[in-house]
């Protein structure tokens, strides 16, 4: 059965990941200690709940959870075939790929969290919409943006599951004036910065130039864009996804779509959370989706077999 390993973005961290929800074995305390060594901070200050509110400390510690759970389970015998991330989530996936190097990685994610934390230092976000029409969402957003408001559709995560970034008052009344049309949930995100949109694309541009000068080498296990939703190979269209996901679309249903019509089984996502487990769900109806932190061991090897 092919297996695919997906990688969270902004929104699914929590205090003391790092500290708290990591496999306990020399690995871990390897990567820990390296992370450390190449940031010059200690865990302790990335993922404490005041650090959590800073947009590069959010995303370091996704990469860093990302690398270590994907590596021990692949240490175990469960190896994907295929590596998909939503967002920063792309960076794990790439160095699981054997992409790029945890160190690189490291120093990009930290520019990449910077870079949109100067550019939109407050007031600006995401909003997701659960249990909605698109052509209800894309008619509202489109009058929207007629009238001057900084809103965008920034995610699609599943037929009627939505996400929009800009401007927090602009975000608010968007979502007011879909649910006067119809019925609907909404609820913002704890993500500090207007992602996968034309906002940022100035940042992802810079981020590119980066990654120019960065080694990057063929992936040996399957790489998916959740941008893209194709399977990707080309080392100059590995180094294009990975700086300039902050500032595309997200097409997280078609990716998934993909990666279940590639023959892909089993979807097991890498800690923290799970959102992205409930997502695959509602595409590998016949399949098996694992939320890692939540699945026992044991499990997750067997079925591997």
């Amino acid at each position: 059965m092919l297996t695919a390993f997906t990688f969270p973005g902004q929104g699914s961290q929590f205090p003391g990941m790092l500290r708290e929800n990591l496999p306990d074995d020399p690995t871990t305390h390897s990567y820990l200690s390296h992370a450390e060594s190449a940031l010059g901070q200690t865990i302790t200050s990335i993922d404490s709940e005041s650090a959590l509110k800073e947009t590069v400390n959010v995303q370091l510690a996704l990469l860093i959870s990302g690398v270590i759970w994907g590596k021990y389970l692949m240490d175990k015998g469960c190896v994907p075939d295929y590596v998909m991330g939503l967002s920063v989530g792309a960076y794990p996936a790439a160095v699981l790929a054997g992409c790029l190097s945890f160190e690189d990685a490291l120093q990009l994610v930290s520019l990449r969290g910077r870079l949109m934390q100067t550019a939109f230092p407050q007031d600006y976000g995401m909003l997701a919409l659960l249990n909605v029409n698109r052509t209800v969402v894309e008619s509202v957003l489109e009058q929207q943006v007629i009238e001057g408001k900084r809103v965008y559709l920034a995610n699609i995560n599943a037929e009627d599951q939505f996400v929009l970034a800009g401007y927090k008052p602009a975000l608010l009344e968007t979502a007011a004036v879909i649910k006067s049309k119809t019925r609907c949930t909404s609820r913002l995100l704890e993500v500090a910065v207007p992602s996968h949109c034309s906002l940022l694309k100035d940042q992802s541009e810079y981020l590119l130039s980066k990654l120019e000068k960065t080694i990057i080498n063929r992936p040996k296990i399957r790489y998916i864009s959740a941008s893209k939703s194709r399977l990707i190979n080309n080392i100059d269209d590995i180094r294009k996804d990975l700086s300039h996901n902050m500032a595309n679309q997200v097409h997280w249903h078609d990716s998934s779509q993909l990666l279940l019509e590639r023959g892909v089984g089993r979807v097991i996502e890498i800690p923290p959370g799970s959102t992205l487990t409930g997502l695959c769900r509602r595409v590998f109806t016949q399949g098996q989706c694992f939320a890692a932190q939540s699945t026992r061991l044991d499990t997750l090897l067997y079925q591997h077999l």
